[in-house]
């Protein structure tokens, strides 16, 4: 199987194909900017030093700043972080902002870490790339495993080393530190709001039948929206094991149950199946809210979804496209459906170096404006040169891109 880099490249490579860029643009996007790989040296509660390793990708900063999440996981390594970072790039293309593309995070479980270590490696990882930082430079935001508090730690220690005290180096802290409103469900409502626009052009019913992988912030979100506005979420999943009621589930309940026992599994009424068994459910809308390359050759052909829209980065590998594409179901990129996240943390940074606080209402007025657009140009695009969403949205995308970079 391919890393997430190598699949990232694959997709240009289709798109390149598709529409005549200029051979030195592409060639350019073929490669980040900076990769940069620090080792941080943290003194644990016993006394021990122990050094983990981090990193930032600046992919490109064509349309502005470098932007992208910090991720702390164990398994976290250089292609992934570069595939992220790449996609990033094409994400606030797609949704017209004036930010590029970056990414960054250590290579720690951070479960393993007393809450001292962990305030310790954030804020020597701040300290170590202070100078590559910044409102105009770079503005980093939480990922998998970085919390508010711990983005709040970052961003005091930034403003201890360079007395910058606008916040808007780094978006994504607590409200009272000039976090912005609605930044929780950002990227599930702009999910939705990106459903909505298409639901027609995806020859989905009013009431859906939806089933959702992944029940972290994303993805939980995702299940209470959606059921809210009147649709059946049939099948969920965490990191343990998926469930499944062909009648829905009482979401706000599951939440409240999930919370008090920190699993899906006997929730009442529910069957209990497997995360492949859970992708390959019958439904109307299939929602990858997980990790990356979850739908591959291997299972792409099981797939009995009527539409699938990514709430996560990368979860179908490009062998699994095609596949889908010939089976006539839809996808919703990844780099539209999962925007609206990177979208209010570019209004948090808006508001920061504003000095202004916007209310949520204020925050969601604007973001569904923004993700129509970008969603009807899209299906534009695809039909215009006879491809995929995926395909129309990078055609988007890059064609902003270039017209700055010339």
């Amino acid at each position: 199987m391919q890393n997430s880099f190598q699949n990232a490249m694959s997709q240009l490579n289709k798109v390149a194909k598709i529409k005549n860029f200029n051979n030195e643009f592409i060639a350019r996007l073929r490669q980040p900017d900076r990769d940069i790989r620090i080792s941080i040296p943290v003194k644990m509660d016993d006394g021990s030093l122990k050094i983990f390793e981090g990193y930032r990708i600046e992919y490109n900063n064509a349309l502005g700043p470098y932007k992208g999440g910090i991720r702390y996981h164990q398994d976290m390594e250089i292609n992934e972080v570069k595939a992220l970072a790449f996609w990033m790039v094409l994400k606030c293309a797609v949704a017209g902002i004036p930010m590029g593309g970056g990414k960054g995070g250590i290579t720690v479980n951070p479960k393993e870490l007393s809450k001292g270590e962990l305030e310790r490696l954030s804020r020597a990882w701040v300290q170590k790339l202070s100078d590559i930082l910044g409102p105009k430079k770079d503005v980093p935001a939480p990922d998998v495993n970085t919390t508010s508090e711990i983005i709040a730690w970052m961003n005091d220690e930034y403003q201890k080393i360079t007395g910058d005290k606008t916040g808007a180096m780094i978006t994504g802290k607590p409200l009272q530190e000039g976090g912005s409103e609605g930044r929780d469900t950002a990227t599930a409502q702009g999910g939705f709001f990106v459903f909505e626009t298409l639901k027609k052009e995806l020859k989905l019913p009013e009431k859906c039948k939806v089933v959702i992988q992944g029940f972290g912030n994303v993805g939980s979100y995702a299940a209470l929206i959606w059921n809210k506005a009147g649709h059946d979420i049939v099948g969920l999943s965490d990191s343990k094991n998926g469930i499944y009621n062909e009648k829905g589930f009482d979401i706000e309940k599951l939440m409240k149950y999930k919370k008090d026992t920190g699993s899906l599994s006997g929730f009442s009424n529910a069957k209990e199946i497997t995360n492949k068994e859970l992708l390959e459910t019958e439904c109307d809308l299939l929602i990858p809210a997980a990790f990356e390359n979850q739908i591959t050759g291997t299972n792409a052909e099981k797939i009995k979804a009527k539409a699938i829209l990514e709430l996560a980065n990368g979860p179908i590998a490009p062998e699994a496209d095609e596949i889908l594409f010939k089976k006539g179901i839809p996808v919703v990129p990844d780099i539209l459906a999962n925007s609206g996240g990177v979208i209010v943390s570019y209004f948090e940074w808006v508001q920061n170096l504003k000095g202004e606080h916007w209310s949520e209402k204020e925050v969601f007025d604007k973001l569904q404006p923004m993700l129509e657009d970008s969603a009807k140009k899209i299906v534009e695009k695809a039909k215009e040169s006879n491809t995929d969403l995926r395909r129309g949205a990078f055609i988007l995308a890059l064609e902003r891109i270039e017209a700055k970079t010339q």
